[in-house]
């Protein structure tokens, strides 16, 4: 059977990618980014969902790559990354902005409906360079000791933790926990032996994000009994990384 071609695509394999780039050369690597690697990626059947600078770390670039499934993904990234001209006549100039570019965690919808789906939000056409998004993203990732343990998690959350979080003015756009399937493209290594839950979440400005926080700390539940019960179901604290839109990234 046909998918309807209105029927929003469900994009059910993510990849939260976290480069360490050589200091002074963030710049460098969105402006190539922005107008080279995005709608040559989507071509061959990926999709960009949003790409950011990092507000904690001036040399970290963080983006977010999805696709229908791991077998497109292995298809789409052999497509790319081995015959696209794009990144035939640009790798070398990308590569030479990075210091690292292994931090990158695999993962799948934590839930049947709480991934990104398409179409997104257009994004600002080629040529547009300047971050001009006032818009707050944040990723936060909650590290758990096993399958069993995440797989818990994951009830919980979507019992305790998501209706507070939408009580306080910002539920998260979307929710992935570890995809355990082989890399099936290992050329670009992933993250292995992890059992991480993936909130992301999108506010207007930093004012915004401040607001949702001071009203999530004001919530007696929250503070209570669902915050101690959250932070001892983890291995550790939470890791949040807050992003700012490229001038070019959909995610915004």
């Amino acid at each position: 059977m046909h998918r309807n071609s209105t029927e929003p695509q469900r994009l059910d394999v993510l990849e939260l990618r976290q480069y360490t780039l050589q200091p002074g050369r963030r710049d460098d690597l969105i402006d190539l980014f922005d107008q080279h690697f995005v709608e040559s990626q989507e071509e061959v059947g990926m999709r960009v969902v949003g790409q950011f600078r990092d507000l904690g770390n001036r040399d970290r670039f963080v983006w977010l790559r999805a696709f229908p499934d791991m077998t497109t993904r292995a298809r789409s990234l052999s497509a790319f990354y081995e015959r696209h001209p794009a990144w035939q006549e640009h790798r070398g100039a990308a590569n030479d902005t990075m210091a690292d570019s292994d931090n990158v965690l695999l993962l799948r919808p934590a839930t049947a409906d709480s991934g990104f789906a398409e179409p997104a939000a257009s994004r600002p056409p080629t040529g547009t360079t300047a971050a001009v998004s006032p818009a707050l993203v944040t990723v936060t990732i909650h590290r758990l000791g096993s399958a069993a343990a995440l797989e818990d998690f994951v009830g919980f959350h979507e019992d305790r933790v998501r209706p507070l979080l939408a009580g306080a003015g910002s539920p998260p756009a979307a929710c992935f926990r570890t995809e355990a399937a082989e890399n099936t493209f290992p050329r670009l290594p992933v993250r292995t032996g992890e059992h991480v839950f993936v909130e992301v979440s999108v506010f207007a400005d930093a004012d915004h994000h401040e607001k949702h926080r001071a009203r999530l700390a004001s919530l007696t539940v929250w503070q209570r009994d669902v915050l101690p019960e959250l932070a001892g179901r983890l291995t550790g604290p939470s890791e949040v990384l807050r992003l700012s839109p490229t001038g070019r990234s959909a995610l915004r």
